[in-house]
């Protein structure tokens, strides 16, 4: 019997079965594009991840990820958790592991920081692999259709909803409250409609939603739904959220600085996740995203291939 061994991890959490789950294949030599996408489309996740030896030497891995029905050039929370996997082990592929890894993926390479406590990893940081891009922005009543809301909950006082993409495009809006955010419904019908305005090929129209807290505007609660791509909810999306963290930050008045942001997410599904941004400006310009949680490990297996 051939098996393939896989770890589950809960991500942007410390608590088992918060967060969002994700299941990491850390040697997935001798699989086919057409058996990653059947065990991800098993697994249900938003995500899986498959780890392969690196094209070029000098980097850790390569990374390939698939959601339910495809594959995406890159995602916050599988990085995130497949270096939280990598990083407990002695080596990779034969390299003995740091603490800082390069992955080869689609969208280009991205860095993770590995950051340690008493021995043990206490967070693991990304940095996004691309430089903020906006595309055309979209209609309230398109967002409000979406998510089964009246037109007037899309707030567009510091921006119209718009595409926004650090290597993963999605469409971000602002909501009036948390009342709203809670509020909010994935309506299919809305979303396949919506489809017309995506922008770039690959990824389905996936809508990541925001509301601020009084306290801090630099805090947030958000929700993001794609179910074109078999994905009603998800409860944390770390490339979402550094694609509104870096535009929001460029849409601040001042030329440079340093920004943390919080932005909670999943709480409404049961699944509270905690994702830590750090963005940068420079001279007007967005020079940096960082994406940085912690994780829980929650189950091991193995995959049967063949009997």
């Amino acid at each position: 019997m051939n098996t393939l061994s896989y770890v589950t991890v809960d991500v942007f959490t410390s608590t088992r079965f918060e967060g969002n789950p994700l299941a990491v294949i850390s040697d997935a030599r001798g699989l086919s594009d057409e058996a990653m996408q059947k065990i991800a489309t098993e697994f249900n996740y938003s995500e899986v991840t498959f780890v392969l030896p690196p094209d070029d030497p000098e980097n850790s891995a390569r990374v390939r990820i698939f959601t339910p029905t495809m594959e995406i050039p890159f995602a916050g929370h599988p990085n995130v958790g497949t270096a939280y996997v990598l990083g407990q082990q002695a080596e990779i592929f034969g390299k003995p592991v740091g603490d800082t890894l390069r992955f080869e993926e689609e969208a280009g390479i991205v860095e993770v920081d590995l950051r340690r406590s008493g021995g043990k990893i206490a967070a693991t940081a990304i940095r996004a692999p691309q430089r903020l891009t906006i595309g055309e922005t979209i209609g309230e009543e398109t967002i409000a259709g979406c998510i089964t809301l009246e037109p007037g909950a899309i707030v567009a006082t510091s921006h119209a909803p718009v595409f926004a993409s650090v290597g993963l495009n999605f469409a971000i809006a602002e909501l009036s409250g948390l009342e709203a955010l809670a509020a909010a419904r994935p309506n299919l019908a809305g979303f396949q409609a919506a489809a017309g305005h995506q922008t770039t090929s690959g990824h389905d129209f996936s809508l990541f939603v925001y509301a601020r807290t009084a306290e801090n505007p630099w805090t947030i609660r958000a929700r993001m739904f794609a179910p074109l791509d078999n994905v009603p909810e998800d409860p944390a999306t770390g490339s979402a959220s550094a694609a509104l963290g870096a535009y929001l930050v460029s849409l601040a008045p001042d030329a440079d600085m340093k920004v943390r942001i919080t932005i909670e997410q999943g709480v409404e599904m049961g699944r509270r996740s905690i994702i830590a941004l750090d963005v940068v400006k420079s001279g007007g310009i967005v020079t940096d995203v960082v994406i940085s949680g912690s994780c829980i490990s929650v189950m091991r297996g193995e995959i049967i291939l063949r009997d």
